[in-house]
């Protein structure tokens, strides 16, 4: 055949599209072409693709090979489509089985011996291609056990150019090439954290079993040594088991991000960036290939900021818009590209740049206008968007005896379990599951809107300004929690009067 048509995939952040990729052979001055809105890295599977064929026994004609990736108005960027330009440029001139090329998508690297390496986002490239029918894919042997993550899609696990010619039809010799394994270690599963390991912070683990139930977000200020790493390290092991899209959204994700993925984790994905870290780090970027940041990175899990009072201001602040969406955008000059940003923000701060400001027994060296500028990092609107503000102090030496805490990670994960199930049924034939996630005005005056007696506390905060109208929707948000714990079907004065107190210690 002078024409052969194929299929790769390109990525924009987690959405993937259907390229195709057609190779024409005409009898014109030998040259190798591709054309199709190609970046560098793709412009240079010229060399490779030219290499690869010729050391796996397969030459390329020497006449005008023309490579078109169709849509030709789409961004497509990375040697990803390496396998598939090979594969189409081969099909001109070697005998292959044409239907079984246009049933295939072929992804993958090649290296100029012919072997198959393997390329970040195989996941999400596989499940693009399942969701537009299609159920052959070809990828690098270091790449397969990714690939077979998406049910109902064949896998060929390829060592090398020759193996992928063979299955398609053509007649070449098996090469013994070893396999390109991929070179960073699939992360270890990560142990959970006994929450009995915390002791003399009773207020501090009932706060988190709320955050836990509801899904709020939690801020804790507090001086250094009262816990607070601690409480946010064993959130992830009281919270439910991630369901099958929400764990094929993390290891996509994980994939992107350059990460190995063997297997699908069921724990909620825990994200702790340093304090330096830059706006790109927590919200994803680059120059050409957009990657994910640590706030995509953290979907449907946990994301915590230890330190807070040391990250920049303008970094908090790119917080704002992820927190209310659920999702992450990410503006480039080539594009933009849209990630999942669903997750829990864990915040810890101290009181002050040398921790001791307000603490029993300690001795701040802070001048006031130094723990001004400290706590001003975390902004009004960043603050309004937490649902939990708890207060610490260090743990009392009278504590420090004891045995371990009152509450194990089995008991406030069945707790946790079982408040959702209660918030789900409550919630059924809703957009929402968990309380978090609820509108505000749906809160206010939808069906279960609380009665005047009870939300007189809450009324009577807002009336003198020590709640904002979106505070006030995140009270009621976990004032259902707090009732979806306590068993409760309707609110309660003590429910609102606890998330009250959850928020800013504001006693009714």
């Amino acid at each position: 055949m002078t024409v052969a048509r194929t299929w790769a995939v390109a990525l924009t952040g987690l959405d993937g599209a259907l390229v195709e990729v057609e190779a024409d052979l005409s009898n014109q001055i030998p040259e190798f072409r591709i054309i199709g809105l190609a970046d560098k890295a793709l412009a240079e599977a010229v060399q490779r693709v030219h290499n690869a064929c010729a050391n796996s026994g397969l030459p390329l004609p020497r006449r005008r090979l023309t490579i078109n990736l169709s849509p030709a108005s789409l961004p497509k960027q990375g040697s990803g489509f390496d396998v598939a330009v090979a594969i189409a440029a081969l099909a001109t001139e070697v005998p292959m089985d044409a239907a079984s090329l246009a049933a295939t998508v072929h992804l993958g690297e090649l290296g100029l011996d012919g072997r198959l390496r393997p390329v970040p986002g195989i996941l999400p490239s596989v499940l693009a291609a399942a969701r537009e029918g299609r159920t052959r894919v070809v990828v690098p042997h270091a790449n397969a056990d990714e690939a077979r993550l998406v049910g109902g899609v064949e896998v060929l696990g390829a060592v090398g150019l020759a193996d992928v010619a063979r299955w398609h039809g053509a007649d070449v010799e098996e090469a013994a090439l070893a396999p390109v394994e991929e070179g960073a270690a699939a992360d270890p599963p990560s142990p959970t954290r006994e929450l009995a390991d915390v002791i003399g912070q009773d207020a501090a683990v009932d706060a988190l079993v709320v955050a836990a139930a509801g899904g709020h977000h939690l801020m804790m200020s507090g001086p250094p040594g009262a816990g607070k790493t601690m409480l946010a390290e064993r959130l992830p092991g009281i919270l439910p088991d991630l369901d099958d899209e929400a764990a094929l959204s993390v290891a996509s994700v994980r994939s992107l991000s350059g990460h190995r993925v063997a297997s699908l984790s069921r724990t909620p994905p825990f994200e702790a960036p340093h304090h330096s870290a830059s706006v790109a780090a927590l919200v994803g970027g680059g120059s050409r290939v957009i990657r994910p940041g640590a706030i995509a990175r953290a979907g449907h899990g946990v994301l915590f900021l230890d330190e807070a009072g040391e990250f920049a201001g303008h970094a908090l602040d790119a917080l704002r818009q992820p927190l209310e969406k659920g999702r992450i955008t990410i503006h480039r000059a080539g594009g933009s590209a849209e990630f999942p940003a669903r997750f829990q923000l864990i915040v810890a701060t101290n009181p002050c740049p040398c921790g001791q400001y307000g603490v029993r027994g300690g001795a701040c060296v802070c001048a006031p206008q130094a723990i001004r500028r400290y706590l001003s990092r975390l902004s009004g609107p960043l603050l309004d968007r937490i649902d939990i503000e708890l207060a610490m102090a260090r743990v009392s030496t009278a504590h420090a005896d004891d045995r371990g805490g009152t509450v194990t990670t089995a008991q406030a994960r069945t707790r946790v379990r079982e408040a959702r199930e209660r918030a789900a049924i409550r919630l059924a034939g809703t957009p929402w599951r968990v309380n978090a996630d609820v509108d505000g005005g749906w809160l206010r005056q939808g069906p279960l809107a609380p009665e005047p007696i009870a939300r007189r506390s809450i009324d009577a905060a807002l009336q003198r300004g020590a709640l904002t109208l979106r505070g006030y929707d995140r009270v009621l948000r976990v004032a259902w929690t707090v009732a979806d714990l306590d068993e409760a079907d309707r609110l309660e004065p003590q429910h609102i009067g606890r998330a009250l107190f959850l928020k800013r210690g504001i006693r009714p």
